[in-house]
């Protein structure tokens, strides 16, 4: 299977300046936003394994870090569990949930398949607001508060969640980077690309749909939970709302579902660009949705592939033109 990558220049300096990042300024404001791209760069590789590599477009994964958020949270303000321990309580409550909603959806398809996820999302935030006495309602929920505790998932400096962030975002490329160098991957390519050959070939499509799908999902509940102990608040709204569900899959297709570093350049180009154009519009309410909505025309309407197709297209003329130029040299008198 193809899978499309950066070129090795733009690699290297994209891995060195995550590396050298916390250290160019002392700002705990700029390293907040390089925290929040790497989250949502985790959380778009999170989806690509469903979303992007299985081909089932998903609107609703706010379901997911939901459930993840609120799990880790309720564990640890009324048990006192670690969230280091607790987050994985998360996962497995949005794995169950992935397969509750793929038995009953995973035969949709395209926009059916969407609008189903959103409704799931939706489902959960309105009994969430309705368990006002064990979450906490629509006021939400506040993670206690210990500063500097690393074994409890807390520290006053943002560098500590910045390492936090990096390693959650490169565990999910490494796993993204198996699945499509594996069986499982080419797999779910071809139930991607055309499912009823995939059928015909004898590719069992539920199970590995649902596989990608269990997977997806708890991996997305832990980035719930990183994002609680980040913020030390969550509510409905903010953790399940469908804005989230959009976003975590926008930045993926921009950048290029399915591909290793599509998700990662969606969320470099993005949450930065978010963050600027609110410093621009005066703090405008909802420009950033209208940023994410440009582009995504944009992108839809000259390379629905996303980014990482232009890196393709470049590729290709540098090839096509070394090419053309040896041959001319070994044509020449």
């Amino acid at each position: 299977m193809a899978t499309r990558t950066l070129p090795a220049g733009a690699r290297m300096a994209l891995i060195a300046a995550v590396a050298v990042a916390p250290l160019l300024s002392d700002s705990q404001y700029l390293l907040s936003i390089a925290v929040v791209t790497l989250l949502y760069a985790y959380l778009a590789l999170s989806w690509n394994i469903l979303g992007g590599i299985a081909g089932q477009l998903s609107l609703g994964h706010s379901a997911y870090f939901g459930l993840g958020a609120y799990t880790s949270t309720w564990l640890f303000v009324h048990l006192g569990l670690s969230p280091w321990l607790s987050m994985w309580a998360g996962a497995a409550v949005a794995v169950v949930a992935a397969v509750v909603v793929g038995l009953s959806c995973m035969q949709l398809r395209g926009a059916y398949f969407a609008l189903a996820t959103i409704a799931t999302a939706m489902v959960l935030k309105t009994l969430v607001e309705n368990a006002d006495g064990l979450l906490g309602g629509p006021r939400g929920m506040e993670v206690t508060l210990l500063r500097d505790a690393p074994l409890y998932f807390q520290h006053t400096r943002k560098e500590f969640y910045y390492v936090v962030a990096l390693a959650f975002t490169a565990a999910a490329w490494l796993i993204n980077r198996q699945i499509l160098r594996s069986r499982f991957g080419y797999y779910l390519a071809a139930v991607r690309n055309d499912q009823e050959a995939a059928l015909a070939l004898g590719v069992p499509i539920l199970r590995y749909k649902m596989l990608a799908a269990m997977l997806s999902a708890g991996l997305t509940a832990l980035g719930g939970t990183f994002y609680a102990q980040f913020v030390l608040y969550i509510s409905p709204d903010k953790v399940f709302g469908s804005n989230l569900g959009v976003v975590i899959a926008v930045v993926c297709i921009i950048g290029g579902r399915g591909t290793l570093w599509g998700p990662v350049i969606g969320a470099l180009l993005l949450l930065p660009g978010e963050e600027l154009s609110r410093t621009v519009s005066g703090g405008l309410v909802g420009v950033d949705m209208m940023l994410y909505g440009l582009l995504l025309m944009l992108v839809i309407r000259w390379e629905p592939r996303g980014l990482m197709a232009i890196f393709d297209r470049w590729r290709e003329r540098r090839r096509v033109a070394r090419a053309t130029e040896l041959a001319a040299a070994e044509g020449a008198p």
